[in-house]
């Protein structure tokens, strides 16, 4: 998100704002509007009363898709499309007031870098909107089952040597060619796929 959340700054500041980009919590002071955007780590209840709003934005239609990479999830289990949710964060995971929802349409043969590029520019977006009429937004309740996703872990790129790859390219999208590459096994022996759209 990095790149993007310079972008997101550029913006703002054509409003008059005047947005920083930090990496730690330890950076913070007093904000009126916290963007917390792919971090991670778990931030303390006494980080979040330091800010009027302290906002997430979770790419799942929450209640449903709570945890750890919902767009991952959604792309495996033949989502053409991908929700974002805009909610204020608290002590609990995912479970803040909703404020916004953004539907991201895929047409099924984006890769990793393509899907979360249009991701990150509906964030921009989504984020940009907020602080321009977050005065007037209604936040709402979360209404609904929840639904969780565990974390994944790099065991989840394996190929399945028996299925076609037109079967398995949903898992071949998801993967990431450098930190959790795709790959198969056979007869004891482990070899990784990279895979790269030809832009012929």
């Amino acid at each position: 998100m990095v790149p993007y959340s310079e972008m997101l700054i550029d913006r703002l500041k054509n409003y008059g704002q005047n947005p920083v980009l930090l990496y730690d919590t330890k950076e913070l002071v007093s904000v009126d509007i916290l963007f917390i955007l792919s971090y991670s780590r778990i931030i303390s209840q006494e980080v979040l009363n330091l800010n009027t709003h302290n906002i997430v934005v979770h790419a799942s239609d929450l209640p449903k898709g709570k945890g750890w990479s919902p767009s991952t999830y959604s792309i495996l289990n033949g989502d053409n499309f991908l929700t974002l949710s805009m909610f204020e964060a608290t002590k609990e995971v995912d479970a803040g007031d909703i404020y916004l929802k953004q539907i991201v349409s895929l047409n099924g043969y984006e890769l990793i870098d393509e899907w979360r590029e249009k991701l990150a520019l509906s964030i921009v977006d989504m984020c940009e909107y907020f602080v321009l009429n977050h005065k007037t937004i209604k936040p709402k309740k979360q209404i609904g089952n929840s639904s969780f996703y565990l974390k994944r872990t790099k065991e989840d790129s394996k190929l399945d040597i028996n299925k076609s790859i037109k079967e398995q390219f949903n898992l071949l999208r998801v993967v990431d060619n450098e930190n959790y590459p795709a790959f198969f096994e056979i007869d004891g022996n482990r070899y990784k796929i990279k895979i790269y759209k030809d832009k012929r």
